[in-house]
């Protein structure tokens, strides 16, 4: 009643002079205390307590002045409330800074999906007393988005997103947000989604906003998380809910991509592991161009590669892959091992998936190799080779962004580094993997101890990892003896040998460069790694550049001295002696 007589001049302009004339008083056109007690029937003074639900729901607000008492203090209904009594329903907009709306799309759900969807209805709809929130637990954002929204819509309820770093953190603000929207959740059928899906926030220190607005807020409430807050504020119903299955996602490629060989779903769900929402998006945006230069297959192959970059760009830096197996010089066994790591990528999901393998095996999935050898050996090269193979990215990890002194942050940074990877489209190359994968140490104070962690935290991520993970060290004694046991191949790049040094100068000038009377058999002779001789030809060639000639055998050897000088080896000068008199004769 006391909300009706506030709501009168709103809904009828006329009530503004009864309400004056019942108080005597021109200037009193609104309605007060003094009204409702000498009208309405039973009044009760405690109808405008701060905890009865006229003011607590901010249905109503006083208006008081310092100097007026309270009885005679103008009250006021709520925009929203006088909106809602005139039939017009919309989001509150002091609620509009907060939350978004997520659209249920019209896709049907994958079969692992759909389930998640029916556990979040029922945890809604089969509670006794206090509605469940809902836990969605997973890595992958947008898959829990979409299990979410088609929850929702099942319900007959709209959902909307509150991203779980803006709530407010002073007290009286959460609690004013949490009261408008549990209200308008009352009011109209709202469901609320929390997106929770950063990792700081599923620490003890950085949900307690979190904990303190599920405390204050009733309703129907999903909360986005990587792993389940333990011990929530409210009753809790928890969802796992991941990406599609590998066979779903092939078939989500085969009924979005259209006009594509019969092989390329398989292929893409292998290598990608994208959600349902990434799938369609790359499909549309695939089949949409033709510029008669990349197929259907080939430009969705492209895309998904370009999907998974921003969020490995800040953990490690992409190499630009150039080369190809014409450019690597290796003996034949060591050859046939890198075409053999090239291909168990290529067709993990034929040996995974339909030979059954992966029912057997809970880790391992993944495919990992130790590269040892000298520097300039060419162990880049290899990496660069079966990238360009597979058409995938291929990122060299930087400790400087991955390594940190602050306890914990380490493993928190390689855990974002693998979970990227992880969707696909890139080969994870750990050069000087001594760095990271060093052997465990006896433990003598905090520091071994949180160094031990460390490493032991690789060693179960590695073993974990479903993708490539190529590491490199020319110091394979200084790696944990764990590691080794865990790794799938382990090549030993050799010291080139002559004939292997003769193949190699032949490939370190391209066929643009101009070059006069080099002897190969001769400078094969001199002890160089792979690295040396491409560093050795381009100074040559820049010599040839400023003397504006073609590159001769002085020059290489002036190139190739300077290398032996720089890598501090001995040089051998009958060596020299004979490629000079060589070339003297030319």
């Amino acid at each position: 009643q006391v909300l009706l007589l506030c709501a009168a001049p709103e809904l009828d302009p006329s009530f503004s002079a009864l309400l004056a004339q019942a108080q005597a008083d021109p200037a009193q056109s609104f309605p007060t205390f003094v009204v409702a007690l000498a009208t309405l029937d039973s009044p009760a003074w405690d109808v405008l307590s701060p905890d009865r639900p006229l003011r607590y729901w901010r249905l109503i607000e006083i208006n008081q002045p310092p100097t007026q008492p309270l009885i005679g203090s103008a009250l006021r209904v709520d925009e929203q409330i006088v909106n809602y009594l005139r039939g017009l329903n919309y989001l509150d907009d002091r609620l509009a800074a907060y939350v978004s709306r997520l659209h249920a799309r019209g896709e049907e759900l994958p079969a692992t999906q759909r389930a998640a969807a029916d556990e979040v209805v029922k945890g809604w709809t089969e509670a006794q007393e206090r509605i469940p929130v809902i836990q969605l637990v997973g890595a992958d954002g947008a898959s829990k988005q979409l299990v979410a929204t088609h929850a929702a819509a099942q319900i007959g309820r709209r959902l909307y997103q509150l991203q779980a770093t803006t709530l407010p953190q002073q007290a009286a603000e959460l609690d004013s947000l949490a009261r408008l929207w549990q209200r308008e959740s009352m009011l109209q059928p709202f469901a609320l989604y929390i997106d929770a899906q950063d990792p700081d926030q599923n620490n003890s220190g950085s949900h307690s906003a979190v904990q303190k607005f599920l405390s204050r807020c009733e309703g129907f409430l999903v909360i986005a998380v990587r792993e389940a807050i333990p011990a929530l504020a409210r009753q809790g119903w928890t969802v796992e809910v991941s990406r599609p299955a590998a066979a779903e996602q092939r078939e989500l490629w085969r009924k979005d991509l259209a006009g594509v060989p019969e092989s390329a779903p398989a292929e893409l769900s292998a290598q990608f592991n994208l959600n349902a929402t990434d799938i369609l998006r790359v499909a549309r945006m695939a089949a949409a161009r033709e510029d008669g230069i990349e197929t259907v297959a080939e430009r969705a192959w492209r895309l998904c590669r370009e999907l998974v970059r921003p969020q490995l760009d800040c953990l490690a830096r992409r190499i630009e892959v150039k080369a190809g197996w014409d450019d690597i010089v290796l003996p034949a066994q060591e050859a046939a091992m890198l075409r053999q790591i090239a291909a168990q990528v290529s067709h993990r999901n034929r040996v995974y998936e339909l030979w059954g393998y992966a029912r057997k095996m809970n880790r391992g999935l993944g495919i990992s190799a130790l590269f040892c050898g000298e520097s300039g050996t060419g162990k880049t090269m290899a990496a660069e080779v079966i990238a360009n193979e597979l058409r995938l990215n291929l990122y060299r990890i930087d400790l400087s962004a991955v390594v940190s002194k602050y306890i914990g942050e380490t493993e928190k940074n390689l855990c974002r580094l693998f979970d990227a990877a992880e969707d696909g489209g890139a080969i994870l190359f750990f050069d000087e993997a001594d760095a990271l994968f060093g052997k465990r140490s006896e433990v003598k104070d905090s520091h071994d101890r949180y160094a031990n962690i460390e490493i032991n935290y690789l060693l179960q991520r590695i073993e974990a990892y479903r993708g490539l993970a190529i590491l490199a060290t020319n110091m394979r004694s200084a790696l944990d003896a764990a590691f080794i046991r865990r790794l799938r191949f382990v090549l030993n790049f050799p010291f080139p040998t002559v004939a292997d040094r003769r193949r190699m100068w032949e490939k370190a000038f391209p066929a643009e460069t101009p070059v006069r009377g080099l002897n190969y058999d001769r400078l094969a002779r001199l002890n160089l790694t792979g690295g040396s001789i491409h560093n050795a030809a381009l100074n040559a060639a820049f010599m040839a550049a400023h003397a504006d000639s073609a590159v001769d055998t002085q020059m290489v050897l002036s190139s190739a001295r300077n290398e032996f000088i720089k890598m501090e080896r001995p040089i051998n000068e009958a060596d020299f002696r004979l490629l000079e008199a060589a070339e003297a004769v030319v």
